[in-house]
């Protein structure tokens, strides 16, 4: 039986781009771990203590409201056992959902631009990658090893996805 979206997460959903809940609400459907939507549209204060406390990196965060009014980004987080679990292997299958539901949403709304989503376990465009969590796990060690290499932080994010350019 498919999971379904309780009423916490759908007032997480309000003030976040129509489009962005249309794949969020087809990602519970084929998802094979519960979620809970954690985060959509943040204010300003929550941002600034996100950031002075490191859970975020920027006041740039497509969780504010955009130009068009709505957030742009959403946390989906592993329900298990009845409550949020940062885990990363049901996060995995979470991501390979999103990615599978993105692609649905896209085929079944083909008079407008593709909406591209970034997924912020590995900070690229989720649909270049393929919808398997083995998939979204090697992503995710790639963008890590490389950030290393190149002397920097790896800053993974895996329950964070976010649109990228116009809606």
């Amino acid at each position: 039986m498919p999971f379904a979206l309780g009423a916490g997460s759908n007032r997480e959903l309000q003030g976040v781009h129509p489009r962005l809940v249309d794949v969020v609400r087809r990602a519970i459907v084929l998802t094979p771990v519960d979620f809970t939507v954690l985060d959509g549209l943040r204010t300003k204060d929550e941002q600034k203590k996100l950031v002075a406390s490191g859970a975020s990196q920027t006041m740039n965060s497509m969780h504010l409201a955009q130009k068009d009014g709505f957030s742009h980004a959403v946390d989906l987080v592993p329900f298990i056992n009845g409550k949020p679990r940062w885990e990363w292997p049901p996060i995995y299958k979470i991501a390979a959902a999103v990615a599978s539901a993105l692609a649905q949403h896209n085929a079944d709304d083909m008079a407008r631009p593709p909406l591209k989503l970034r997924w912020g376990g590995c900070w690229r465009n989720i649909d270049e990658i393929l919808r398997t969590p083995e998939a979204m796990q090697k992503a995710v060690a790639e963008y890590t090893a490389a950030r290393l290499k190149a002397g920097k932080k790896a800053f993974q994010d895996g329950p964070h996805y976010e649109i990228v350019g116009g809606v």
